[in-house]
């Protein structure tokens, strides 16, 4: 059981892989879940609408598309993310790079422990639940 991170066609980011391990771990014991294997797979835009197109018949861009394979309580999942959406978004949203990417990483956790962002007043709750896992990390409250 891991969560490892891959770049395709674009330079891997700079993430602390180990305290983002940690607090991807401790988001999904919020929900009750525990990190199966989890992979993230950070791409340009063109490679994330080909994915997109693909697997999923849509043709549009998107910042993550998560694949869950989750059994009972342990996730596990595919997490595309492309690289050049994050930098655009992080612009439009005048907030860091860093910040944003953290955002998207804990996204689709957030999707494989069951919070949908779709329907009616998801959009809100999926925001806040980002929030509140953003917070753990800024706090740097992350105990192994």
């Amino acid at each position: 059981m891991a969560i490892t991170f891959f770049a395709e066609g674009v330079k891997l980011p700079e993430i602390k892989k180990r305290e983002t391990c940690e607090w991807i771990k401790k988001v999904a014991g919020i929900y009750e879940k525990k990190c199966g294997d989890i992979a993230y797979i950070f791409c340009s835009d063109e490679k994330i609408l080909e994915v997109n197109k693909k697997y999923l018949k849509h043709d549009y861009y998107t910042d993550i598309i998560t694949f869950d394979y989750t059994e009972k309580n342990r996730i596990n999942g595919d997490i595309f993310i492309s690289i050049d959406t994050v930098k655009s978004n992080a612009n439009e949203f005048k907030v860091s790079y860093e910040e944003e990417l953290h955002r998207i990483i804990i996204h689709g956790i957030l999707h494989l422990c069951g919070i949908n962002d779709k329907g009616p007043g998801e959009r809100e709750i999926m925001t806040q639940k980002e929030n509140e896992a953003l917070a753990l990390l800024n706090n740097k409250t992350i105990h192994s």
